[in-house]
């Protein structure tokens, strides 16, 4: 989560007045941030870390900006209905790619978030086999690139687009 704040913080991405999502936020950190840095964030876990995760965001946002923070559960792969589809600018994740059982839940969210035109970006270490193949299941619906790698914490950063099939033709 650091090393996507940093990125974000580096002041390449605006995120004054957008939506943003964030998706495993545990302790809120890169929610907390994108809303410092101006964008309008829901920020989801599920239902055993949201307390923490709220109590987090009231103690770190100054009391003007917390309307602009919103703390929500959101399981992968469920309840979808209860957020818009492609209604988001930015999704961001950071760590969230380490479970296997979870990629399926994981990549079917993301579909269910994104319009055409928001940016998915994704910070993780890639430790295992299993890390790639999310990174290949990600790569079958979206454009996919590495945009920041921290190689003191070996961390990288990806952003992922909806792919455009009408350039198919």
């Amino acid at each position: 989560a650091v090393v996507l704040c940093a990125y974000l913080e580096m002041g390449g991405i605006d995120l004054r007045d957008r939506t943003v999502i964030e998706l495993g936020a545990g302790t809120g950190l890169l929610g907390i941030v994108a809303t410092l840095l101006g964008a309008r964030v829901t920020i989801t876990d599920r239902a055993a870390a949201l307390e923490f995760l709220e109590s987090n965001v009231q103690a770190n946002l100054p009391s003007e900006l917390r309307p602009r923070a919103v703390v929500k559960e959101l399981t992968w792969g469920k309840d979808l209905g209860n957020f818009p589809p492609g209604a988001f600018d930015f999704i961001l994740g950071a760590d969230i790619v380490y479970l296997e059982e979870t990629f399926a839940d994981l990549l079917q969210t993301l579909e269910h978030l994104c319009s055409e035109q928001t940016v998915i970006l994704l910070s993780c270490r890639i430790r295992y086999e299993r890390d790639h193949k999310f990174l290949k299941m990600l790569r079958g619906c979206f454009s996919v690139y590495e945009v920041h790698y921290d190689s003191s914490k070996d961390v990288h950063i990806y952003k992922a687009q909806r792919c455009s099939h009408k350039d198919d033709f």
